[in-house]
């Protein structure tokens, strides 16, 4: 593998079509497209400044580098990608990529990071500011995990997410066969219209949440006390710990927790109009 170090280049298209290379300490100064349709290519230490910087570029590792905020739209349309102990200012990163691992990464603007990402793993990976992280991505595994970009991991499909702590709004909506362990959900809206949605051991804020959901499983999750018309037109088996405000017009299935505020069932409820609703024995 040919070794390029220490060197700096601006302009359009610098290195374009370069193959089997290890960039060590470079710099891509302003300009745009500064490596694009490249293959087999590693970059350590390295510093992106200029637009456009990594586009079509196919099995590739990034490591301990860093994406300065004119790097913008930096990593499109890349297949077999690690990059790892590296910092992002720049938004709007990954797009239209597959297989695609991230750990120990840093985005502080993460804009419309993630939108259409097939086979994406992150592993101790933080996300700050920006809105709707993870659009239409699917087969995602995350594991240790932080975010408070708004309406995070809408249309996604086929995820599982492991001990991670999301502050945001509407998220996971219209999503499909997403599990969520051990994690902090919290914010408005949650998980609206969403299909096989499964939380097990989650914390949940903020109000109505899991409403208008498909086949929604809860296992032993705890809600806080803003959560209000929760379930409502949804098809929910929810086993809660702890107690809850307010079911409203869940659709079908079965919810046991041990207390529960207040149910609401109006003139509104769809059918069939069935979910038995149950409050837990306590042991005396």
């Amino acid at each position: 593998m040919e070794i390029i170090k220490g060197k700096e280049f601006g302009g359009e298209r610098p290195l374009f079509g370069i193959h089997d290379v290890r960039l060590e300490q470079v710099t891509i100064t302003e300009g745009e497209s500064g490596i694009k349709r490249c293959n087999n290519i590693e970059a350590d230490h390295c510093r992106f400044i200029g637009k456009y910087p990594w586009w079509h570029v196919d099995h590739s590792k990034i490591t301990n580098c860093y994406f300065e905020v004119g790097s913008r739209s930096a990593i499109w349309y890349s297949n077999d990608m690690e990059m790892s102990d590296t910092i992002i200012d720049g938004p709007k990163l990954f797009r239209e990529m597959n297989h695609v691992k991230l750990t120990n990464v840093v985005f502080n603007d993460a804009d419309e990071t993630f939108w259409k990402v097939n086979g994406l793993t992150l592993r101790n990976v933080k996300l700050s500011k920006g809105t709707y992280p993870f659009m239409f991505s699917s087969n995602i595994d995350i594991e240790n995990f932080e975010s408070d970009s708004l309406y995070s991991f809408q249309y996604v499909k086929n995820a599982i997410i492991r001990n991670a702590k999301i502050t945001t709004r509407d998220s996971f909506w219209e999503t499909e066969n997403v599990t969520i362990y051990d994690s902090i959900l919290d914010g408005e809206f949650l998980g609206w219209h969403s299909k096989n949605l499964r939380l097990v051991n989650c914390h949940i804020t903020g109000e109505q949440p899991l409403c208008y959901c498909e086949d929604l499983v809860l296992e032993n999750c705890t809600f806080g006390a803003e959560c209000d018309r929760m379930f409502e037109e949804s098809t929910v088996t929810a086993d809660i710990t702890g107690a809850i405000t307010n079911i409203k017009n869940p659709t079908s299935g079965r919810i046991v927790a041990d207390a529960i505020g207040s149910v609401t069932i109006d003139e509104h409820v769809m059918n069939p109009n069935n979910c038995e609703i149950v409050i837990r024995k306590q042991p005396k």
